[in-house]
């Protein structure tokens, strides 16, 4: 079976997130037998429906309904096939077990749709039947079901045996705004935690648009649709870079570059605007140490404006166009078309330098996921499994739960866990929301902790070590 369990997650999650759907009631429904004796007698019949959508989770979204993709499809399946074996497609949709596989149904403003899927949630209530509508994969599919909700209509069934109308239904009709997954963003998501290609249009793009505008290199009004501005944006930021892969997506290095260029963005020129012989002894180190990182000046960091220097400058000029000889005005000399050129290679050199920090942060994530460190699900109360035992584990190392390891997560691991989000700063008091429940910011203090010990371990004996 598919979708038992995703049916169970996604509809659940609207019913809680968006506004409840007022009118129905939930329960066993009297008239089981009545419903199988409409389908014996082969004729359409009409049905009050009470609907919500699902979709199929994908690596690499910005957020799952239990924050990481393997934990979705511990809890969704895998979302290739509905429970008959049919592939999922757009016009699949999952109804209660008393409607036969291959019943079609015309939904009023939607279309029409077959039968082949169940769920562990959908079945015949009291006053209406439950229905479950496929509408896509990865972010653009979350989205959609989010954004569908629940919805009521009167439906037009059409058992097998009777004359079916033409299956037909477009869910690129059916609204998916990636605004509806900002709420499942942590504060802590970064650059490595997206996918973004040409012709997305998700959550993750609009994210990346966002860093890209922050940094001046969109102009658009980010839309979460991945365009020809927003590729032509990425191919311009990789060029500045020297980053060589294709521009039609996100990579890791492309990543590890714009993390590192915005956390960057407030710095301070390193040099004064115009730097010349008559400057001032401070404005000439300024300028001997900047040259000296990128390269041109090999001489002694003085605050003199020697010939040694002179020359660095001028090597510096012709080496980037700035002059071609050394009788042009301002030859040797930093005036602002200098000085423009001079920051851009230090940013960039800079930026550089922090992207291979970064990239290593993640080869420490990889070692740390490959070694079971990693935490890939939410945990509150009640869960059980590896991931509450890893956890288990971390807050009996840093003094927080006296007791074993149990893999259960109960009242002595929330009250551990309470105190050590405290001691973060992620929560103030017991009051406040995600107390005692291991969500997005909690996962991301605890990945952070484990990282930085790691680290201690490499800094001090080297990557061998580990």
């Amino acid at each position: 079976m598919f979708n038992t369990k995703i049916d169970i997650s996604i509809s659940v999650l609207v019913t809680m997130l968006l506004v409840p759907f007022s009118g129905w009631t939930a329960g066993t429904a009297p008239s089981a037998a009545a419903t199988k004796a409409l389908f014996d007698a082969g004729k359409p019949f009409e049905q009050d429906l009470v609907m919500t959508a699902y979709y199929s989770p994908l690596p690499d979204q910005c957020c799952y309904v239990k924050g990481s993709y393997m934990a979705d499809v511990e809890l969704n399946g895998e979302g290739h096939h509905g429970a008959d074996g049919t592939a999922v497609y757009p016009g699949m949709v999952a109804a209660p077990p008393s409607y036969p596989f291959g019943t079609r149904l015309v939904l009023p403003g939607i279309g029409t749709v077959t039968v082949h899927d169940r769920g562990g949630a959908i079945q015949e209530w009291q006053d209406a039947h439950r229905l479950d509508i496929w509408v896509g994969s990865g972010e653009e599919g979350l989205a959609r079901a989010l954004e569908f909700g629940v919805q009521r209509v009167r439906a037009t069934v059409y058992p097998r045996e009777s004359l079916e109308p033409a299956e037909s239904l477009d869910i690129t009709r059916l609204p998916a705004p990636p605004e509806q997954l900002h709420r499942f963003l942590a504060a802590s998501m970064t650059l490595f935690d997206i996918s973004a290609k040409a012709d997305d249009h998700t959550a993750s793009v609009t994210y990346l648009q966002q860093k890209l505008v922050e940094l001046k290199y969109l102009q658009a009004k980010p839309n979460g649709t991945f365009g020809s501005a927003t590729q032509k944006a990425l191919e311009k930021f990789y060029g500045d870079m020297g980053i060589t892969d294709a521009p039609d997506r996100l990579t890791e290095a492309g990543a590890a570059a714009l993390e590192a260029a915005l956390r960057r963005v407030t710095a301070k020129a390193p040099i004064a605007a115009i730097v010349s012989k008559e400057s001032a002894p401070v404005s000439i180190f300024a300028a001997q140490r900047t040259l000296r990182f990128l390269g041109f000046y090999k001489g002694r960091t003085n605050g003199r404006y020697d010939q040694s220097f002179t020359d660095a400058v001028l090597a510096f000029q012709k080496k980037n166009g700035i002059v071609i000889s050394d009788s042009e005005p301002g030859a040797g000399r930093i005036g602002p078309k200098t000085h423009a050129v001079i920051v851009s290679l230090w940013k960039q050199k800079h930026v550089r330098l922090a992207a291979t920090r970064l990239l290593a942060l993640r080869k420490l994530d990889q070692v740390l996921a490959k070694r079971g460190y990693t935490l890939s699900q939410y945990l509150g109360k009640g869960d059980h499994g590896e991931d509450v035992r890893t956890l288990q584990k971390f807050l009996i190392t840093r003094g927080y739960l006296k007791d074993s390891v149990t893999g259960t997560f109960g009242a002595k691991t929330q009250t551990a866990l309470i105190a050590y989000q405290k001691d973060a700063g992620i929560i103030a008091s017991t009051k406040d929301a995600g107390a005692g429940f291991a969500g997005p910011a909690t996962l991301a203090k605890y990945r952070q902790d484990v990282r930085q010990s790691l680290l201690k371990v490499v800094r001090a004996k080297g990557w061998e070590a580990i």
